[in-house]
C-alpha cells in the first residue's frame, strides 16, 4: 500500500457497525434519559453562568439573545449531522470515528487529535468557572474568603492581581476524574442528579427573575456602536458587538456530542442517540434565550457593581463579574436567590466537566484501540469497565490547565477546535449520502443539502468573523484572534507528528483485514 493510500484507508460503516456490535470494552447502562442528561449537562453550564452574562456587559448588551441565535444556528445545523451519524454509526469516538468510516485515517487522526484537546480545555474553562461560583456560596456560608493567591489563574492582562493557581478548579478536575474511574452507572446516576439540580436552578433564576424585570433596561435592545481599542476588533456593542459575543458564546451551545462518545455504553444507542442529542440541545437553547433576557432586564447591561459608580465609568459591571448571576439577585437585595444560585451553578457546571471529560477519555480511548496511540490506553478496568488510565491522565492535564490559565483564553481555544470538528462533520455527512445513498440510516437529517453547508459557513464565519460595514467601511468582525488560531496551529502540528512518526505504523488498519 502507497504512501498516500495509508493516510486515506479507512473503516468501512458496516466494519464499524460489526464492531459495536461485538464490543465488549463497555457495560451498556445508559438508557435515552442519562443520555440527553450528559447533553444538557454539558451544554448548559459557563456559558449560561458565565460567558452570556459577561458578554452581555462587554459587547452585545440585552441582544445577546440575537449572538445566542446566531451560534445557535451553526450548533443546530451540526448537531443534526451528529444525530445521523450517530444513529448509523454508534461507535465510541464520536466524530473522530465518523471521520474514519467518511474521509479516512489522517483526517479522522486530525479530527480526533482536535477533540481530544477541545474536550480536555473544555473542562479547565468549566472547572474555572465552578470555582468562582464555589468561591461565592463558602464567602455566603462562612464569610470566610479563599487567599488571592488561591483564588484564580494568572492572568497577564493583570499582573498585579496577586492571582497565581486556582486551587478549587484543580480539585474539581481531579475529584471528577476519579468518580469516572468507578462504574459508568454510579457516574452517571450522579451526573443525571446534579444535571436536574442544575435545571431547578435555572427555572428559579428564570421563575423569580422575570418579577423583577425592568423593559427599560431592554431600551436600546441593541447598543450604540462604541469605538473601543481594548476590545476585539476594536469596537463594542451594535452588530459588530453582537457577531462578536457570538463568537464566544458559542462555547455556550455545543456539548451534546459528548454524548454520542458514550455510544457503546448506550442500551439502544440507534434509537436513543439520535434523540438524545436534538432534546439536549433544544432544551439547553430554550434556557439561553430565557436567561439572557431575564438578566439583562433584571439589571442594566453596563450597570456597576459599586451603586455610586455611573455607567461608563465603572470599575466592575454587575454582569462581567466572576459570579454574575449571583450577582445580579445580590444587586436586588435578592441575597437569599443568589445562595440557591451558587448551589446550582457549582452542581451545574460539575455537570459540564463529567460530560466532556467522559468524551475526552473515550476519544482517546478509540484513537489507541485503533492503534493511533500506544495499545496502553486502550485497557478498560479489570472491575469498573471504564477508560481508567486516559481518565486519570485527563484528570492531571486538565487540572493543570484549570489551575494555572485564564477562562477566555481556553474558552477561545475551545471554539476554534469544536468549530474545525463542526465543518467537518457537517461536509462528511454530505460525502456519505453521496457515496453511499441506501445505507440505512436510522435519523436523516431533513433539508440537508441546506442545513450542512450553511453548518460550514456559520462556523467558518465564527472561527474568521463576519463580513460587515460598519460607518461606511468594510471589515470583518467577531471571530476569534490570531493566538488562539497559532496555538491551534501549533497544536495541530504536534499531532501530525505524533500520527507520522507512530500511528501510520501501528494503526490496526495497517494489518492485514480478514
Amino acid at each position: 500500500m502507497g504512501f498516500l493510500a495509508k493516510m486515506f484507508r479507512h473503516k468501512s460503516v458496516e466494519q464499524l457497525q460489526t464492531e459495536a456490535g461485538a464490543s465488549k470494552d463497555f457495560r451498556r447502562t445508559m438508557g435515552v434519559w442519562q443520555l440527553t442528561a450528559i447533553g444538557v449537562g454539558a451544554i448548559v453550564g459557563v456559558g449560561v453562568f458565565v460567558l452570556a452574562p459577561n458578554e452581555a456587559a462587554l459587547n452585545a448588551g440585552p441582544a445577546i439573545i440575537l449572538s445566542f441565535i446566531v451560534a445557535g444556528i451553526g450548533s443546530a445545523c451540526a448537531a443534526l449531522a451528529y444525530a445521523e451519524f450517530a444513529g448509523m454509526i454508534p461507535v465510541t469516538g464520536s466524530a473522530y470515528t465518523y471521520g474514519y468510516a467518511v474521509l479516512g485515517e489522517l483526517p479522522a487522526w486530525i479530527i480526533g487529535w482536535d477533540l481530544l484537546v477541545e474536550y480536555a480545555l473544555i473542562v479547565g474553562v468549566v472547572a474555572a468557572g465552578t470555582s468562582n461560583y464555589l468561591q461565592s456560596l463558602i464567602t455566603q456560608l462562612t464569610g470566610w474568603h479563599l487567599p488571592v493567591a488561591l483564588s484564580g489563574a494568572y492572568d497577564p492582562a493583570h499582573p498585579d492581581s496577586g492571582r497565581v493557581v486556582n486551587i478549587i478548579a484543580v480539585i474539581v478536575a481531579l475529584g471528577m476524574a476519579a468518580i469516572q474511574t468507578m462504574r459508568t452507572e454510579i457516574g452517571a446516576r450522579f451526573n443525571t442528579v446534579v444535571v436536574a439540580m442544575k435545571v431547578l436552578g435555572v427555572a428559579v433564576v428564570i421563575g423569580v427573575g422575570a418579577f423583577f424585570i425592568n423593559t427599560e433596561n431592554w431600551h436600546p435592545f441593541i447598543p450604540k456602536l462604541v469605538h473601543d481599542a481594548t476590545a476585539t476588533g476594536g469596537t463594542r456593542y451594535g452588530m459588530d458587538g453582537v457577531l462578536a459575543a457570538a463568537s464566544i458564546v458559542f462555547f455556550a451551545v455545543f456539548g451534546y456530542d459528548t454524548l454520542t462518545t458514550a455510544a457503546e455504553e448506550s442500551k439502544n444507542p440507534q434509537r436513543d442517540l439520535p434523540l438524545a442529542v436534538i432534546s439536549s440541545l433544544a432544551v439547553a437553547i430554550g434556557m439561553y434565550l430565557a436567561i439572557s433576557l431575564v438578566l439583562t432586564g433584571m439589571v442594566p447591561y453596563n450597570g456597576c457593581m459599586d451603586p455610586t459608580e455611573t455607567a461608563g465609568q465603572c470599575t466592575q459591571m454587575i454582569l462581567a463579574s466572576d459570579a454574575p448571576v449571583s450577582a445580579v439577585f445580590a444587586a436586588r437585595n435578592l441575597h437569599w436567590v443568589s445562595g440557591i444560585i451558587d448551589v446550582a451553578a457549582v452542581c451545574g457546571i460539575a455537570s459540564v466537566v463529567f460530560a466532556f471529560m467522559l468524551g475526552a477519555a473515550r476519544i482517546w480511548f478509540a484513537l489507541a484501540r485503533d492503534g493511533l496511540l500506544p495499545k496502553w490506553f486502550a485497557k478498560s478496568h479489570p472491575k469498573y469497565g471504564t477508560p481508567y488510565r486516559p481518565t486519570l491522565l485527563l484528570g492531571v492535564f486538565t487540572a493543570a490547565a484549570a489551575g494555572f490559565l485564564p477562562i477566555r483564553e481556553l474558552a477561545e481555544l475551545v471554539n476554534i477546535g469544536t468549530l474545525s470538528a463542526f465543518i467537518v462533520i457537517c461536509a462528511s455527512v454530505l460525502i456519505l449520502r453521496i457515496k453511499q445513498p441506501h445505507l440505512e440510516r436510522r435519523f436523516r437529517t431533513p433539508a440537508l443539502w441546506l442545513l450542512a453547508p450553511l453548518g460550514i459557513v456559520f462556523s467558518l464565519f465564527l472561527i474568521i468573523g463576519w463580513p460587515w460595514v460598519t460607518d461606511g467601511r468594510f471589515h470583518m468582525i467577531g471571530g476569534l484572534d490570531m493566538v488562539t488560531v497559532w496555538r491551534f496551529v501549533i497544536w495541530m502540528a504536534i499531532g501530525l507528528a505524533i500520527y507520522f512518526a507512530y500511528g501510520i505504523r501501528h494503526s490496526e488498519q495497517a494489518k492485514p483485514q480478514p
